[in-house]
């Protein structure tokens, strides 16, 4: 049978394709109480600690990162802006737990509810936002929803836009991971609000229930949430020397505990794990030969950065292969997928990544083509 890819070692920046470090000894993760966690890079998606991470829990206020990220979508599009002024309904106003205090009747700009949501957790505060963008707060759970399938979080349906306990509404200490993920990196601008520790609004000045925006400096998010059936619970992120990680913990006995297990999820991680960038976007790796093309060869490189995962230990040797697809024949588009770079060894695959044609290579004439044809005729003969 005809071989499909051609394969090359491949050199690359800091990596080469010689192993010299020793192997990584990394500890068994920290012993926590938490019911559900799971420690996340969010660069790559990879998944460094995790504990019951797929099981289905009320996730509480967790909750309000799905209405904060689709009011971060619909901003993103133009469909509303910060400076909006929604009008408070009795509904909203007479919610219960915490709340930001808006008042019935009043109109408060969506730049002061989305503090209100993220910063003070407020109820009220998710209830008119609901509201304003779906008409009622069932309307806007359905697109909570479908949002959520986007994202791949399949454990996951959302019956309110606040947490409050209601019947078949849970998540996932994943798919919380994912959604705190894409609210990081889809909307930086916005995730700024994540930080800040206080909010004052209506003369109440209410402070960030996530601890560790004090403890850590470098700390920035995210979200606690409380239930008597959830227990205590907390999204965080932190960023530390280029490295970002995501820990997520649900069904903490206290306040205390769940910045405690979210500290020692964060600190193992960085002290162990790093990100690193192995590729450029646009870097090129290789020249590729095209047959029947007005050109003879396309540039083969990468769509976006590629970042990796790695033990600290792990030092800068990777071996690196790339496979690229044995005939490449024009019309070539910019985009197309030629080949596939594997980062690590046969019994430790770090990353699989495709590489693309950096540029577009038309076909070429008739007898250009003729010929081509003529010539491959024979190399596959040998």
């Amino acid at each position: 049978m005809k071989k499909l890819f051609a394969t090359f070692s491949l050199v690359f920046g800091l990596v080469c394709t010689s192993v010299s470090a020793s192997p990584a000894l990394i500890p068994t993760p920290p012993q926590l109480s938490a019911t559900s966690y799971i420690l996340m890079d969010a660069y790559t998606g990879d998944v460094l600690v995790s504990h019951n991470a797929e099981n289905e829990y009320p996730p509480a206020s967790l909750t309000k990162l799905m209405t904060a990220y689709i009011i971060e979508y619909e901003l993103a599009r133009g469909n509303l802006s910060l400076s909006d002024q929604i009008k408070v309904s009795e509904k909203a106003w007479r919610m219960k737990g915490s709340r930001m205090f808006i008042r019935e009747g009043t109109k408060v700009s969506l730049e002061d509810l989305m503090r209100g949501i993220i910063i003070q957790s407020g109820n009220d505060a998710s209830v008119a936002a609901a509201e304003y963008i779906a008409g009622n707060e069932s309307a806007f759970a359905d697109l909570m929803n479908q949002h959520a399938q986007l994202l791949g979080m399949n454990n996951t349906n959302f019956v309110n836009s606040t947490g409050f306990p209601a019947e078949g509404h849970y998540s996932s200490a994943l798919d919380m991971a994912k959604l705190s993920r894409a609210t990081i990196l889809q909307f930086p601008e916005n995730y700024k609000m994540y930080a800040e520790k206080e909010f004052k609004y209506n003369n109440i000045n209410q402070p960030n229930r996530n601890k560790l925006l004090w403890r850590d400096k470098t700390v920035d998010g995210l979200k606690t949430g409380h239930t008597e059936e959830a227990g205590y619970c907390l999204a965080a992120s932190a960023v530390r020397n280029g490295t970002r990680l995501i820990s997520v913990v649900m069904g903490t006995k206290s306040d205390q505990a769940r910045a405690a297990d979210s500290q020692k999820l964060l600190d193992y991680g960085f002290r162990y794990y790093e990100t690193r960038k192995l590729y450029s976007r646009g870097q090129v790796v290789n020249n590729a030969r095209v047959w029947g093309g007005s050109e003879n060869s396309v540039k083969v490189g990468f769509a976006e950065d590629v970042l990796v995962t790695i033990p600290r230990q792990q030092g800068d040797s990777l071996p690196a292969t790339l496979n690229m697809k044995k005939e490449i024949t024009a019309p070539v588009a910019v985009g197309d997928v030629l080949g596939t770079v594997i980062v690590g060894t046969p019994d430790n695959v770090l990353l699989e990544h495709p590489v693309v044609a950096l540029e577009a290579v038309e076909e070429g004439g008739f007898f250009k083509r003729l010929f081509d044809n003529i010539r491959l005729f024979f190399a596959n003969l040998f």
